[in-house]
């Protein structure tokens, strides 16, 4: 192929040699394995910056920030759903700011709120390094937690399957 993206059909190396050096320009292999090997006329800087940029155009986009909100007083069903929430998250690939917010009087009982958030990083640890230690800001904890590689994960947490949910719904209709 020459400079311009025109074919120039089947040629001796050393004639295509010789058209690339007339040029100015360099004989770049462009496809080793087709039969006769592809080669274009093409200036070696350009041709690599050129696939360089086209390498980074398909780069898919850094890992997304996701967060979830605890309060203090947290039940043990929506503390579980909330985490599970979280796994998922990490699971694929995003990271997860945890955040324990504290209204009014709570602000008095922050071990509460330290010893939740060190519940979620332990209930995490399978799934997740952390990122940012938590850190007591104003009326807020917070901690950010990075997924560990993807052989590394472990889920602790898989929400209920569907099936199970309408067996259990069954057993409750048929109760007395």
């Amino acid at each position: 192929m020459g400079s311009s993206g025109e074919q120039l059909g089947v040629m001796r190396l050393n004639d295509a040699l010789r058209r690339a050096q007339t040029l100015g320009l360099d004989l770049v292999e462009v496809a080793p394995t087709a039969n006769p090997p592809v080669c274009k006329i093409v200036d070696f800087g350009k041709f690599r910056y050129d696939i360089s940029k086209h390498s980074k155009d398909k780069k898919p986009a850094g890992a997304k920030l996701k967060e979830i909100k605890f309060r203090v007083n947290i039940d043990e069903h929506d503390y579980l759903t909330k985490v599970r929430h979280a796994e998922e998250f990490l699971d694929r690939g995003n990271k997860v700011r945890v955040q324990l917010q504290f209204r009014g009087r709570e602000m008095a009982h922050q071990e509460l709120g330290t010893h939740l958030v060190e519940k979620v990083r332990d209930d995490l640890s399978s799934m997740s390094q952390v990122e940012t230690d938590p850190k007591i800001a104003g009326r807020n904890i917070t901690m950010t937690l990075a997924p560990l590689p993807a052989n590394r994960r472990k889920r602790k947490f898989t929400a209920p399957k569907p099936a199970e949910e309408s067996e259990e719904a069954g057993a409750l209709s048929t109760a007395p």
